[in-house]
């Protein structure tokens, strides 16, 4: 492997040549401590910064054995570490001539930690980071001094300042490998407990605004479990703690405005995925199959059996393979809950603030104007327990006017000024007492849903020339191929990272598709070409800006597509 000193040799001889010249930089070069490695070379100043990667060997990098001993404390190191990365690199990161010269960026996680690109760390203690470093120019020249510096000084000094252990604090390496641990196995814990969340006594639930996922800093109300409700768990690091176990069922969280039922059921959702320490929802869990699902208007919709929920459409039309470029509130709502049932929800997880309310409820009153014969909707009221009872799907509803939903609730939780209250008692005595004579509306039983295969040619990803257009304008956009996929309602997708590996898992799943494979066989091959190869299976190019995902976000972005047909 070449070294350090040819590397500034050869950035020596490129020095005022054109722009391409920086073609001569790629490869791998050996420096004292770790190997850098050029595996991309921007064309021009102005365009994406050059990908780089660093490869630390266990020895240089210095991890105490206890820091990399399970996945889930890799996991968790390697979250660290990405975030110091991220904070150095902008600390460092200077304008050296046009366009993006001088920029040094990495793709870092919030506050959520998965499995991710940016900065690996593997079962030895070997560490790699994957970043993107914008090459100096004048113009369209190569500024050779400036890019020594950059290559020779910067980034070895960015190293050796946030991917080596003796520049933290061992206690903060250890919080940061015990908390994800405990969180993994606080999760795994739920089945053995027949819970479907936890969320632990002094808890943060609260964040900052919409688009700012930290704790909010002030006027918190910690969580507290209500006695009945409240579960022990022994956690390899932490040790016991305690907190509200959600149980399998039927679950209301009910209350006022503003009395925290929204932020409730989001800390649940969220709880699909670990946390930071200092997130405030590290032991914070749901099961790893909970699915939030809610009305979108306008959504498409392929070939997806709602018959369960409606059926005797005006205009015949089949709700048995019910298709639509632009579902209404109920039948898009209709869709989620059997897309997210195909894709292996075990729970559904509703707010009636997002939600078609015709889907939810038909009161006794509304029963009596419109006879059932001339009402194609099942309500989801009269579905819910047959969901958990024939099918073992729990549910999580926040209600504040739907009090119908008392006579079907295995749990109740009451909100009052953000501190929860089992309420399930009161609530069933409520229910006795003051009986609404609504008529149940269930049509037969609800069946597991009908299997689908995707046609040929159902996921198209070229643009113009280019074999693949992949953009990734935020957290609730992909643009695929000449097609703008809408992410809003998919909420449990917690970063741009993760749309970005679920476009590229869309376009490896385009190259599959025959026409014989079910949506099901599909959401599979990918988990399993991921847990074979890890993320890279997705993308060949070592990028760095990729983050696990869940089959369910995988198989929601497929399912919005609206070239999807299924035979």
């Amino acid at each position: 492997m070449r070294s350090q000193h040819d590397l500034d040799e050869r950035i020596r001889e490129i020095d005022g040549r054109g722009y391409k010249a920086y073609r001569a930089l790629g490869g791998s070069w050996r420096f004292d401590f770790f190997d850098l490695h050029i595996d991309y070379v921007q064309g021009d100043p102005f365009a994406s910064p050059s990908r780089v990667r660093v490869t630390l060997e266990p020895d240089a990098v210095g991890l105490a054995g206890p820091a990399f001993r399970s996945a889930p404390r890799r996991l968790g190191v390697a979250a660290l570490l990405a975030r110091m990365f991220a904070v150095g690199a902008q600390a460092v990161s200077e304008r050296r001539g046009s366009g993006k010269s001088g920029r040094i960026r990495i793709d870092a996680p919030a506050q959520t930690v998965m499995p991710q690109t940016a900065v690996q760390v593997d079962p030895s203690g070997a560490v790699e980071a994957r970043f993107q470093v914008g090459l100096p120019a004048a113009g369209r020249r190569v500024l050779g001094a400036e890019a020594s510096e950059l290559l020779l000084e910067v980034v070895p000094d960015l190293v050796s300042s946030t991917l080596l252990a003796a520049a933290h604090d061992a206690d903060l390496i250890e919080r940061h490998a015990a908390t994800n641990e405990d969180a993994e196995h606080l999760r795994s814990a739920l089945d053995g407990l027949e819970l479907l969340a936890f969320v632990a006594d002094g808890a943060v639930l609260p964040r900052r605004s919409g688009v700012d996922d930290r704790p909010l800093p002030d006027r918190v109300v910690p969580f507290c479990s209500p006695p009945s409700l409240r579960t022990d768990v022994n956690l390899p690091n932490a040790g016991p703690i305690t907190g509200m176990g959600l149980p399998r069922g039927v679950t209301l969280i009910v209350g006022g405005g503003f009395h925290g039922k929204s932020t409730l059921l989001r800390a649940i959702e969220s709880g699909v995925h670990n946390h930071r320490p200092g997130d405030g929802r590290e032991y914070v869990v749901s099961v790893p199959d909970a699915v939030k699902v809610r009305a979108e208007d306008g959504r498409s919709v392929a070939g997806v059996d709602i018959s369960g929920f409606i059926d005797g459409l005006p205009l015949d039309v089949d709700t048995h393979s019910f298709s639509s470029g632009n579902a209404s509130g109920s039948t898009s709502q209709a869709a989620a809950i059997v897309e997210a049932l195909e894709s292996g929800a075990r729970a559904l997880l509703v707010d009636e603030d997002t939600s078609a309310t015709n889907f939810m409820i038909r009161d006794r009153r509304m029963q009596a104007l419109v006879p059932r014969e001339g009402e194609p909707i099942t309500p989801f009221i009269d579905r819910v327990r047959t969901l958990y009872d024939d099918l073992g799907i729990s549910s999580v509803l926040v209600l504040g006017g739907s009090g119908d939903y008392l006579d079907v609730a295995d749990t109740v939780v009451l909100m009052r000024d953000y501190v929860p209250e089992d309420a399930t008692a009161e609530a069933h005595r409520i229910a006795r007492e003051f009986p609404t004579g609504r008529l149940s509306e269930s049509t037969g039983p609800l069946t597991p849903p009908a299997t689908r295969r995707p046609a040929s040619g159902s996921i198209r990803v070229r643009r113009g020339r280019k074999s693949l257009y992949l953009k990734v304008p935020g957290t609730r956009t992909l643009v695929l191929g000449e097609e703008d996929v809408d992410l809003v309602a998919v909420e449990q997708i917690a970063s741009a990272q993760q749309v970005r590996a679920i476009g590229r898992a869309l376009a490896w799943i385009a190259n599959r598709i025959d026409g014989r494979r079910t949506t099901v066989d599909l959401l599979d091959a990918v988990e399993e070409a991921i847990a074979n190869h890890g993320l890279d299976a997705l993308d060949s190019r070592k990028s760095g800006d990729l983050a696990g995902f869940r089959r369910h976000e995988l198989a929601a972005a497929m399912n919005r597509l609206r070239t999807l047909r299924v035979d």
